[in-house]
């Protein structure tokens, strides 16, 4: 794959970047958002997925974000893969806010664990949503009278692996129970958020921006 990365942390960028040439993958990186959204240009040239950081240049505060939003609004076919240091919930609810398919969000503690981060890489370049069952549990945890309070422990972890872009297959032989069981489990946590009907998968994943939308913001990881 073509992977654009851009993270101001010349050491961060330079392990990503090694971590994905080993694996094959050719790899451009840049330290500022403006510097990503200059090289990224007409679509028969964009390349396989987009890494981006959220805090970077000048005001490190969401410029990695807008640029991303924007180049997404220009290329709607761009996968996009955010990385954070922190949950943080505004930031998620904007990415999230279209069409989330080859959108990911995902802590930069987790590329310490590189099979994971590369499983992840991989599903949001081939259109899937992923997001970082971290994000998931801290939002879980601070989230009140949204019906979250209503599902039981197991549907929780149900909840947590849909986030993660897992089929009703793959959480069954991830939590070694039926498929079943777990389809009666997803029903369920659809029923108890109370979330409208919809014609694709992608209603799984309103489940977990219903999480996204109760709290005005999530404060940084200690």
């Amino acid at each position: 794959m073509r992977i654009v990365i851009a993270e101001d942390s010349v050491l961060l960028l330079d392990g990503l970047t090694r971590l994905l040439v080993a694996e094959g993958h050719e790899v451009v990186g840049y330290t500022t958002a403006d510097e990503v959204v200059a090289a990224l240009g007409p679509d028969d040239d964009l390349p396989d997925l987009l890494v981006t950081d959220v805090r970077m240049p000048p005001s490190h505060t969401d410029e990695g974000l807008r640029a991303a939003v924007h180049l997404r609004s220009l290329h709607k076919r761009l996968p996009v893969l955010v990385l954070s240091q922190y949950v943080e919930q505004r930031y998620a609810r904007e990415l999230f806010a279209g069409d989330v398919r080859g959108l990911g969000y995902v802590l930069k503690d987790r590329v310490a664990d590189v099979d994971e981060f590369l499983d992840a890489l991989g599903r949001v370049a081939a259109g899937g949503t992923v997001i970082d069952p971290e994000v998931v549990a801290q939002i879980l945890a601070r989230t009140r009278r949204s019906g979250l309070e209503t599902l039981t422990p197991r549907e929780r972890d149900v909840l947590g692996l849909m986030a993660e872009g897992r089929s009703n297959a793959a959480i069954a032989d991830r939590l070694v129970v039926g498929l079943p069981a777990v389809e009666k489990h997803v029903t369920s946590i659809l029923t108890k958020l109370d979330l409208p009907q919809a014609a694709d998968d992608h209603r799984r994943v309103l489940a977990v921006l219903r999480w996204l939308e109760h709290e005005p913001t999530i404060g940084e990881r200690p």
